[in-house]
C-alpha cells in the first residue's frame, strides 16, 4: 500500500542520521576502538583509511541503483544489511581472529553505507525541488553530523563506562555497543518503511543487463560533458582537494586528544573526549551547517562561497595551539573544538551545494555518487599516510604542515564557476 505524502521533516532527519552513523563508525569510532585495542597511529591511519574505498568506487555500481528498483527500496534494503554488519562486528570482537573479523564486517558496513548514500541522496533530489534541496541542505548535514555526536560523544564514553563497569576489557564493551547499534538500525528500517513517502519521481525500474551497460556509458559521458572541458577539470580538482586539510586531520585529531602526554597527546579520558569532541564540537558543527544552509538559501551559494572557504580553513589552527600549549583543560579544549567544528560545518556547505549544482540534469543520482566518490578519494589517499607523517614529524609539526596546505583549498576554489541565482528562493 502506498504511503501518504509526508512532510520532509518527518524523514530527512532520520534518513541522514542513518546515512551518517555507519560513516562515522568506520571512519572515526573504528579508529578510537583500534587505538584502545593497542594499535599505533601509523597502523590506524593506514587501515581505517582503506574503509573509505567503497565511497571512492561507488560510482561503479551507482547505475544499478539508478536503473534498478527504486531509491526507496535501496535505502530500506541497505539499512537491513547495515544492521547485519554491525552485529557481525559485535560478534567477532571477542574471538581470536578479531582483527580480520572486524575488518571484514567494517568493509561490509562501508560498502552497504556507500550504497545507502547513493540511494538516500538520489531520493532526496527526486523528492524535493531545487529550493527545498538548498533549504534542507543545512538540516540534512546537521543530522548527518548528529550521527558524529552519537558516535564520538555517546558511543565512545559508553564503551569506556562499560569497560569500568563490567571489568571484562575493551573488546567486550565494544561488542555490547555494536549489538545495540544493530538493534537501532532494525528500528530505523521499520520507521522508514512506514514514514518515507513514495515519490512520483522515484519510479521503479527493472533494466536489463544491456540497458545497464548502456546506461553506465551514457552516465559517465554526460557527467564529464556537463560543462566546458576547462570548467570540468576545475570542478574535479575542487571535489578532490577542497577537503585536503580535513583528510590529514581526520584521524590524528582523535588520537591527539586521547593519547597520553608522553606520546604527545592531551591525555583526555573517554568521557572527556566524548564531551569535547563528540558533543561540544559537534554542536558547533551542527550550528555551522544550519547557518550555511540558511545563508545560501537566502542569498544563493555564490555570495557566501568565499566566507565558507575561510571558515573551513582558518579554525584548523586550534590544533597547532593545543599541540604547543598541551592545554588539556576540558573547557579550553571544548571551546577550541567548537570553533573549529563550527567553521567546518559552515564551510562544508559549499562543497555539498556545489555537488548539487554540478549534478543537475539527467542521472543526478549517479552523478552525485561520482562527485562524492571523488571527494572520498581526496580524503582516503592523504588519510592513509596521515599517521605515518604524524609519527615521523610529531603532532606539532604535523599540524603546522596542515595549516600551510589550507592554501590548496583556496586555490581550487578560485577557479570554479557558480550561477549567482543557484539556491535562491524563486
Amino acid at each position: 500500500m502506498k504511503t501518504k505524502n509526508r512532510n520532509p521533516w518527518a524523514w530527512i532527519p532520520t534518513l541522514y542520521l542513518a546515512e551518517g552513523l555507519p560513516n562515522v563508525l568506520v571512519t572515526a569510532v573504528a579508529a578510537v576502538m583500534y587505538m584502545q585495542l593497542g594499535m599505533s597511529d601509523t597502523e590506524i591511519g593506514l587501515y581505517t583509511a582503506w574503509f573509505g574505498l567503497p565511497w571512492v568506487i561507488k560510482p561503479l555500481w551507482s547505475p544499478f541503483v539508478d536503473l534498478y528498483k527504486t531509491k526507496r527500496w535501496w535505502v530500506l534494503t541497505m539499512q537491513i544489511l547495515l544492521g547485519s554488519a554491525l552485529a557481525g562486528v559485535a560478534f567477532t570482537l571477542n574471538t581470536d581472529w578479531w582483527f580480520k573479523g572486524t575488518m571484514f564486517f567494517f568493509f561490509l558496513m562501508a560498502f552497504s553505507s556507500a550504497t545507502h548514500d547513493i540511494a538516500a541522496d538520489g531520493y532526496y533530489m527526486l523528492a524535493l525541488d531545487d529550493h527545498n534541496q538548498t533549504w534542507f541542505v543545512g538540516i540534512r548535514n546537521t543530522f548527518y553530523r548528529l550521527a558524529v555526536i552519537l558516535g564520538n560523544g555517546v558511543l565512545v564514553p559508553v564503551a569506556g563506562v562499560l569497560t569500568l563497569w563490567t571489568g571484562k576489557g575493551e573488546a567486550f564493551s565494544w561488542s555490547l555497543v555494536f549489538y545495540g547499534l544493530a538493534a537501532l538500525f532494525l528500528a530505523l528500517f521499520a520507521y522508514h518503511k512506514w514514514m518515507m513517502p513514495h515519490s512520483s519521481e522515484d519510479k521503479r525500474r527493472d533494466a536489463s543487463a544491456s540497458e545497464v551497460v548502456k546506461g553506465i556509458g551514457k552516465m559517465f559521458k554526460t557527467f564529464f560533458t556537463k560543462m566546458p572541458v576547462k570548467l570540468t577539470v576545475f570542478a574535479m580538482l575542487f571535489f578532490l582537494f577542497y577537503r585536503l586539510p580535513e583528510a590529514l586531520l581526520n584521524t590524528m585529531t582523535k588520537t591527539v586528544l586521547l593519547r597520553p602526554n608522553d606520546e604527545g597527546g592531551l591525555g583526555l579520558s573517554a568521557i572527556d573526549y566524548g564531551i569535547a569532541s563528540g558533543t561540544v564540537g559537534m554542536i558547533g558543527l551542527t550550528l555551522g551547517g544550519i547557518l550555511g544552509g540558511i545563508l545560501a538559501g537566502r542569498d544563493g551559494m555564490k555570495k557566501w562561497l568565499w566566507p565558507m572557504v575561510w571558515a573551513i580553513s582558518l579554525p584548523d589552527i586550534v590544533y597547532v595551539w593545543l599541540s604547543y600549549t598541551m592545554n588539556s583543560n576540558l573547557l579550553v579544549v571544548s571551546i577550541c573544538l567548537f570553533v573549529e567544528q563550527f567553521g567546518y560545518g559552515l564551510g562544508f556547505t559549499a562543497l555539498t551545494l556545489y555537488m548539487l549544482y554540478y549534478c543537475k540534469g539527467e542521472f543526478k543520482t549517479s552523478h552525485y555518487a561520482i562527485c562524492t566518490g571523488i571527494t572520498y578519494l581526496g580524503l582516503m589517499l592523504p588519510g592513509m599516510v596521515s599517521g605515518f607523517l604524524k609519527d615521523a614529524m610529531g603532532y606539532r609539526s604535523f599540524f603546522c604542515m596542515v595549516m600551510v596546505l589550507c592554501l590548496v583549498t583556496f586555490a581550487v576554489t578560485a577557479f570554479i564557476k557558480v550561477d549567482p541565482e543557484f539556491g535562491k528562493k524563486k
